[in-house]
């Protein structure tokens, strides 16, 4: 039997799956996050030889930046 979320679960549930408009902070937070992971996944390919390992390395690059993104976007001081 299932029952229904609660107000903290669906707040929660509204927070990870609406869009947050990043203020103005937020926008140079998530600049700052990218040209970070620019910089560090071109060294990967320019260290890493082609391969399943540099695959993976830029692939958790992505999830990592990713949740970095969130991290900000979520942060209701950075909306």
């Amino acid at each position: 039997m299932s029952t229904a979320p609660t107000q903290e679960e669906q707040e929660d549930i509204v927070n990870r799956f609406t869009y947050h408009t990043p203020s103005s902070d937020g926008v140079g937070k998530h600049a700052a996050l990218t040209n970070g992971f620019v910089m560090l996944a071109g060294q990967v390919v320019a260290i890493c030889p082609p391969g399943r390992e540099r695959s993976l390395v830029l692939t958790k690059l992505e999830e990592a930046k990713f949740w970095a993104s969130a991290a900000v976007a979520r942060n209701p001081e950075t909306r």
